[in-house]
């Protein structure tokens, strides 16, 4: 017997390729199913397993019985068997580590390859748009076997392992096979099942070891830990289907017609709950409840999430992101998040997420030189990092890290139903020289700043985007003047839908900071963006950016004693509104809130119980009334048809005047804000034609905080007013906004 045994080991050890071994027991073998697992030689069978530590390993049946046991061929861990005479296709393994200490499983190394050659194809094209559905971890059953594919994307790796809770983190238990030469490793592990956490051990070419988190996971653990966990995305049931289509109507020329009042949310700290836990986070469900009856009660029709995708630090509020396709698990679970998504749309709210292909951070477990050399980064730091935010920039050259952003796009948009993406900070994606002094960066081949790749990038994501989902919204976080922005990419623009209007906005609040007295002689910063208006399709944003760093909340920003700062909020809402643009309003400020905003604590919701905050909300609540109700607070946003002036010159008494048409001679308004403390009596003012001026706002009404300064119905006369036939004339009261609508006369 022992003989036969011996000569069974000869065997195996000639038929073992000796670089194989060295390499797997060295952990730098890239295609251990090369020898591992089950192999034919001639009419014989050879099984190897490599089970380090183990005692005794063995093979039996799919019923776990006719066990054979292998022999221990090598100290460091490897068994085997030669078997002649009877064939094995489905087995299982039997590891004794001890006593009591056995584990059974199924081979991982019996398995076929299951991304093909296709995927691996279009994946190094760049055109592999569901790319996510290959790589990462995905539970599934193969040859009626349940386990996890693990897939990763580790070009420059020796090798790479997995490594986890099931297999107690041993990177010799599990290393994977690379693809041919696509860079590519896949493994898949029996018995490992949803809710496992992992990583993958990178065995880098100049001998180090890498823990890495994987690029493609769907869900991670709570920071400050930083493994992935298995997640089946797959099994929620959908139940937005109406919602969906009836978005699904709207393309992207009938989006400029379209009502968008955004809500702007920080979910960890819009309400945090009071029952002793450490962060007092709100679970994705409880916090869809809750949202939705407000945002409904407000009269918001999006609502745009920061810090949704996977970042290890609070206080990036989202913005340096380590897992592209995992939404925290601060707040639960993917399940829970798409109930979430599912709940706002079937209470008619959209959902906007902010997304960030234009940075990462440095965190060891996260992108950065992720197999041990710049993989997902522009190789040279001089392109490859932002010095002033100390994180990386993407190589948008690379096909494979283009199509790792505009899959993660479509991800969103098409795996959990989002509504749109707010690109945060395309300048600094555009510009090689944003942020960076003389000799921190490079030209580009023509001798410019522009980032060439970027561009290319982005006009591809964005066709994509418009052919597989034309109702989802792109929109850019864009601070500078680049041309057609949000002009399709046919038509040689970037291909958003709309940008946020950063220059209106950097204006408005330096004028109204300002002391009134100082207003007259800055008229131009309230009045210059109707130059530019209709360059763009602008979203007027009032965003968490200006209301934290010391800035100051909006409320603080305004000028004078406690009513007038209050009156001042009112007026700059009321402008807001009435100026053309989509709007958005970052949580907090419609309720004035005093404090500035941080992450680390809830909004200050007691404030509400102050009547002058609390009317400030009823003010609000009546502007989304209103912008709801008159298509001509957004129907000709984008055209020249939809706004005009009727006094913009008045800069000794600050008061300007204007018009917006609606989609019928039905549908229009006239504004007029007065920003100074000043009551003008009999203020005349030109008007489009005569009938009757019906005023629908009043920011100084009582019901609101104001001095309960009425304004009446007016009738327009044919006294001539700047330039024009007609005009009416009342008390204007102090720093205020009223709007009227109009109807022409027969």
């Amino acid at each position: 017997m022992g003989n036969s045994r011996e000569k069974e080991r000869n065997k195996i050890m000639e038929w073992i390729n000796d670089i194989q071994y060295n390499e797997l027991i060295c952990k730098k073998n890239n295609n251990p199913h090369a020898l591992l697992g089950l192999h034919r030689v001639g009419r014989a069978q050879v099984i190897l397993v490599y089970r380090p530590c183990a005692w005794t390993v063995y093979i039996t049946d799919a019923k776990g019985e006719n066990s054979l046991e292998l022999l221990k061929l090598t100290e460091e861990g490897l068994f085997g068997a030669w078997v002649t005479g009877s064939t094995y296709s489905n087995y299982n393994v039997r590891v004794v580590y001890g006593e009591n200490d056995v584990v059974e499983m199924k081979d991982p190394y019996c398995f076929k390859p299951q991304i093909g050659e296709l995927d691996r194809h279009l994946f190094a094209a760049g055109n592999h748009y569901q790319i996510y559905e290959k790589l990462g971890a995905h539970p599934m059953k193969i040859d009626g076997v349940e386990g996890t594919l693990f897939a990763v994307w580790a070009p420059n790796a020796r090798s790479v392992s997995v490594v986890g809770d099931f297999n107690m983190w041993d990177g010799r238990l599990h290393p994977m096979r690379q693809l041919e030469v696509s860079g590519i490793y896949e493994l898949f592990i029996p018995g490992v099942v949803e809710g496992a956490t992992y990583k993958y051990l990178i065995h880098t070419r100049d001998e180090k070891e890498l823990y890495k988190a994987d690029p493609y996971a769907n869900s991670a653990e709570v920071r400050p830990s930083t493994a992935s966990v298995v997640a089946d995305i797959n099994k929620f049931k959908w139940s937005d289907g109406r919602y969906r289509l009836s978005r699904d109507k709207k393309n992207r020329e009938l989006w400029k017609r379209q009502p968008m009042a955004i809500y702007e949310v920080h979910p960890g700290s819009w309400k945090k709950k009071d029952d002793g836990t450490e962060d007092g986070f709100y679970n994705y469900r409880e916090l869809a409840e809750e949202l939705a009856s407000y945002v409904k009660e407000m009269g918001y029709t999006h609502v745009e999430l920061m810090g949704i995708l996977e970042h290890p630090f609070d206080g990036s509020w989202g913005y340096q992101v380590t897992g592209y396709y995992a939404p925290t698990s601060r707040y639960g679970t993917p399940e829970d998040f798409m109930y979430f998504i599912n709940y706002m749309h079937k209470n008619k709210i959209g959902v906007i997420l902010d997304w960030v292909p234009a940075h990462f951070p440095k965190d060891e477990h996260g992108l950065a030189r992720f197999d041990g050399q710049p993989l997902y980064e522009y190789p040279d730091p001089r392109k490859g990092e932002h010095p002033h935010w100390g994180t990386l920039i993407f190589n948008y050259e690379k096909k494979e890290v283009a199509n790792f952003l505009i899959a993660n796009a479509l991800y969103w948009i098409e795996k959990f139903h989002i509504d749109g993406l707010r690109v945060d900070a395309v300048a600094s994606m555009l510009y090689l020289d944003y942020g960076k002094e003389d000799g921190q960066w490079i030209p580009n081949k023509d001798g410019g700043t522009e980032n060439l790749e970027v561009i290319e990038f982005l006009k591809h994501m964005s066709s994509i985007l418009e052919e597989r989902n034309p109702a989802a919204l792109l929109i850019a976080e864009e601070s500078t003047a680049w041309p057609m922005v949000s002009k399709a990419a046919k038509d040689g623009g970037l291909g958003f839908h709309f940008k946020w209007n950063m220059g209106w906005m950097n204006d408005f609040l330096e004028y109204m900071k300002l002391d009134p007295y100082f207003r007259s002689f800055n008229h131009n910063k309230l009045v210059f963006s109707m130059m530019y208006a209709y360059s763009e399709n602008f979203i007027q944003a009032l965003s968490h950016d200006e209301v934290v760093h010391m800035k100051g909340s909006l409320i603080n920003k305004m000028p004078g004693y406690y009513e007038d700062k209050f009156a001042n909020l009112r007026l700059a809402y009321g402008f807001m509104y009435g100026h053309p643009g989509k709007k958005l309003l970052f949580m907090g400020q419609e309720f004035a809130q005093w404090r500035e905003w941080s992450e680390a604590r809830s909004l200050d919701w007691n404030l509400l119980e102050e009547d002058a905050n609390k009317k400030m909300q009823d003010f609000v609540k009546q502007l989304n009334a209103l912008y709801a109700k008159y298509d001509a607070f957004y129907y000709n946003d984008t055209e020249n048809i939809g706004f005009e002036w009727l006094s913009c010159d008045d800069n000794e008494r600050s008061i300007v005047a204007f018009i917006r048409r609606g989609s019928t001679a039905k549908q229009q308004l006239m504004f007029v804000c007065n920003f100074t403390p000043v009551m003008v009596e009999n203020y005349r003012v030109g008007v489009p034609c005569k009938g009757a001026y019906t005023p629908i706002l009043n920011s100084d009404d009582v019901k609101f905080g104001g001095g309960g300064r009425a304004v009446n119905k007016l009738t327009a006369e044919q006294i001539p007013c700047l330039g024009r036939d007609y005009s009416v004339s009342f008390d204007l009261p102090p720093l205020s906004v009223v709007a009227f609508r109009y109807n022409y006369t027969e």
